[in-house]
């Protein structure tokens, strides 16, 4: 694929594994430097980890100097701090035994980023940087984005102290949420050479509406470093002219612009190499799925909200025996219908070649849309046993996905 094959200009197979491996090893394991490291995804043949991924970093505890390691399920993070010295040793050595598939790495003088390729062969590279050290042992919970950032007070999420507004609290929550989970989930499609290096990263947002999400990621991913252009779609005049107003008073207007389209007809000078869509209602989720596909975007996120179409597909259908009772209560089948939706869109888009996550990115009582698709395109193509899978499940429920009307053909062929 081109983005490898750009990303490989830049680095080099290590043909001695054992000195890649030793570079990443040295970097974890000195406290004086490391920033932050983050493990991630699963090396191609292996086994998933336990953890989905890990994230170090050297805090100071009581005039001790600790790493601590912060790793990920699908439910919740799980924090444990490590003496430096020989426990510290031990625990890495561990680490860098679990089958991650990429490793990236930054200290205060440079970014490591090591990952494998389709062939099993070890690329290191090594970019220079300057970042500063904080060992600071945050005892409040951990946000991506610091309330007094100016675009929250630009658009009343925050007071002009730096505040959360009382009244704001759940849309800040929503917004920070959905972050924390933006930025490790680009740092990996990086790290594993599916967006180019070296050039600006291209962001579209499908669907923006107020743009509380556009002007988050933007900030977050500028904030972050990254060089970024990024595009807001919506056809609403007011939001769009308010937007339009907001980045100029951020000084933004040269790298982030606001679109008059729909999803559909949305029109980009370069694909992008992330695309979101955050609460984009009932059949846009699968336009903007759809046209992320079309894009063969490195990189999605997309929170989705009602369901809608497939709700209505239920009540003309007969229920496989035995799951009538899903479908007899209205409530019950408007839930059902929820999670049928999102299954079934996870599992078009593995026919596409990308590699899907659903998880909860806020808890229910800040919204009860609260599922997000995180995907990941690998470009490679699904055995037969994910398209059965699917093809059982739609004929079980005689349903027809907007999703996989857009992006298969009659033959139920992926389209790449």
């Amino acid at each position: 694929m081109q983005a490898e094959q750009d990303l490989e200009e830049q680095t080099s197979p290590v043909d001695d594994e054992s000195g890649a491996w030793s570079a990443i090893r040295a970097a974890l394991l000195e406290p004086g430097s490391l920033v932050r490291a983050i493990g991630s995804g699963r090396r191609r043949g292996a086994e998933a980890p336990q953890y989905q991924r890990v994230e170090l970093r050297y805090v100071d505890l009581k005039g001790t100097r600790h790493l601590q390691l912060t790793e990920y399920d699908d439910r919740q993070a799980h924090i444990r701090n490590v003496a430096v010295g020989d426990a510290a040793e031990q625990v890495v050595d561990e680490l860098l035994r679990v089958p991650y598939g990429n490793w990236h790495v930054e200290t205060t003088q440079e970014t490591l980023r090591l990952r494998f390729t389709k062939k099993g062969k070890v690329l290191l590279s090594r970019e220079g940087a300057q970042r500063e050290q904080r060992t600071g042992h945050d005892r409040v919970k951990q946000r991506a984005l610091d309330p007094a950032a100016p675009f929250l007070i630009e658009l009343g999420i925050s007071d002009h102290n730096g505040r959360v507004k009382p009244s704001r609290q759940s849309k800040y929550k929503q917004i920070d949420e959905f972050c924390k989970l933006l930025a490790p989930a680009l740092e990996e499609a990086l790290a594993a050479g599916r967006i180019p290096a070296g050039r600006p990263l291209q962001v579209v947002d499908l669907g923006c509406g107020n743009a509380y999400l556009t002007l988050a990621a933007y900030h977050l991913l500028t904030a972050a470093g990254h060089d970024i252009r990024m595009t807001g779609i919506d056809r609403t005049p007011a939001a769009r002219e308010r937007n339009s107003k907001r980045v100029a008073a951020l000084g933004w207007q040269d790298h982030l612009r606001f679109v008059d389209a729909t999803i559909e007809d949305a029109q980009l000078d370069t694909p992008p190499d992330v695309v979101l869509a955050l609460h984009a209602c009932d059949t846009a989720t699968d336009d903007a799925l759809a046209r992320a596909v079309g894009w063969e975007a490195p990189l999605i996120l997309a929170a989705p909200c009602c369901h809608h179409d497939i709700q209505k597909q239920l009540k003309s259908v007969e229920p496989p025996p035995p799951y009538a009772l899903l479908t007899r209560y209205g409530i019950v089948r408007e839930r059902f219908a929820d999670v049928l939706t999102d299954s079934l869109r996870a599992a078009v888009l593995r026919q596409v070649g990308y590699r899907v996550e659903v998880v909860q990115f806020v808890d229910s009582e800040h919204t009860p849309r609260n599922l997000l698709l995180r995907a990941a395109r690998t470009g490679a193509k699904a055995g037969p046993e994910v398209r059965a899978e699917y093809e059982a499940l739609v004929g079980e429920w005689q349903v027809k996905p907007r999703l996989a009307a857009l992006v298969l053909d009659p033959d139920r062929e992926a389209v790449f």
